[in-house]
């Protein structure tokens, strides 16, 4: 299980370590993806293959159902986790969560979540203050 926060730094050659504690459920390779709100999904190799299947299921007759799955899965790529627990964030990507020297790496489970440290710290700060209405929400659905 993949929970918790931690703070890391991009090194000069764009990579991240990933916390020791998720190496093992990472294992040897990875996948990284664009994620929502500006962060970057990883996910286990066989986690990305079941969300991948899911996503290539979807009815190609809606334009929606296309764009997201073309525009998240074309985005995608996987990487290698090196010998120090480092994985490579392609530059493409970087630019896409506005990573700079600092990240968060979160652990929602399943996935890691990778976030400029400035742009968590604003968006934790925002969430916190609504978890009472989220709360409600979920369960509303009976999830919570």
């Amino acid at each position: 299980m993949m929970i918790g926060e931690y703070r890391h730094n991009i090194d000069a050659k764009k990579r991240i370590a990933v916390p020791a504690k998720f190496r093992k459920e990472i294992g040897e390779k990875a996948v990284i993806a664009k994620g929502q709100e500006k962060c970057l999904f990883v996910y286990p190799v066989s986690e990305w293959e079941k969300v991948a299947d899911k996503l290539s299921q979807l009815p190609t007759g809606s334009a929606d159902n296309r764009n997201f799955v073309r525009i998240f899965l074309s985005g995608a790529v996987d990487v290698e986790i090196d010998a120090l627990g480092r994985i490579l964030v392609p530059d493409y990507l970087k630019e896409f969560a506005g990573l700079k020297e600092k990240v968060v790496i979160t652990g929602l489970y399943k996935k890691l979540e990778i976030w400029d440290e400035g742009h968590w710290n604003d968006y934790k700060t925002r969430m916190e203050s609504q978890t009472d209405s989220l709360a409600e929400k979920l369960g509303e659905l009976g999830v919570y």
